[in-house]
This record gives structure tokens, C-alpha cells and sequence, in this order.
């Protein structure tokens, strides 16, 4: 396993009300793959050893996007950085059951992305 490489996108998302319609359209653009039942499904790439990204059924609860997320160590300490440079937290830093932590942005030009940290490893 490569050692993680921090401040670089390492994982996308897509999210739609029209999820079979975007699996669809982006498999058969892409050859995308996904797996996962439920809201949220993980995309494999072709000739890719895991997923990189994920398609999140948003259920008509919000507008969709697309969006980078950014592998960064301290997801609070860039949130607060990203602010003082003029962006505007969208999600705050949110931690899953697994120990990821994640928080969306606006840039200072009004662009969403994602910041991330993996869960620690066992």
C-alpha cells in the first residue's frame, strides 16, 4: 500500500435525485462501476484496484452537485484556514461512525468542494 498523499483530490461524489439515471449515463460513458445498496454507492473506475468516488441519492432534499474532495490531516485546522482566506464552511467537520471526517466548502469565488480525513487504520 502507497503511503496516503495529503493535500491532493483523492475522491469525488456525485449527487442526483435521478441516482439509476446517473449510474446509467456514467457507466456507460465512463465504464463506471457501483457498488454499495442504500443512499450512497461507491464508484470504481475500469482498471482500478478501489473505489474513488461515490454517488449519493439526494432524494429531491437538495439541489445535486459534483464535487472534489481534498486528503488533507487535520480537517478542522484547514476548515478554519480556508475560512480565514475567505471560504465558507457548507457542511461543518463531520465525523462518521468509522472516524472519517469530512467537511464541504465554498471557496472564495464561490466554488464547492470537500475536504477529508480517512478513518484511522486498524
Amino acid at each position: 500500500m502507497s503511503a496516503r498523499q495529503y493535500n491532493a483530490v483523492e475522491w469525488f461524489e456525485v449527487a442526483t435525485d435521478r441516482p439509476e439515471e446517473a449510474r446509467r449515463f456514467y457507466g456507460e460513458l465512463f465504464g463506471w462501476t457501483f457498488a454499495g445498496d442504500g443512499p450512497y454507492q461507491e464508484i470504481t473506475a475500469p482498471g482500478a484496484d478501489h473505489a474513488g468516488g461515490g454517488l449519493s441519492d439526494t432524494e429531491g432534499r437538495f439541489p445535486g452537485y459534483a464535487i472534489f474532495y481534498v486528503t488533507v490531516e487535520d480537517v478542522a485546522g484547514t476548515l478554519a484556514k480556508a475560512e480565514s482566506l475567505g471560504a465558507k464552511a457548507i457542511v461543518p467537520a463531520t465525523t462518521t461512525p468509522d472516524g472519517l471526517v469530512f467537511a464541504q466548502l465554498r471557496d472564495a469565488t464561490g466554488n464547492h468542494f470537500g475536504i477529508f480525513t480517512p478513518p484511522p487504520t486498524a
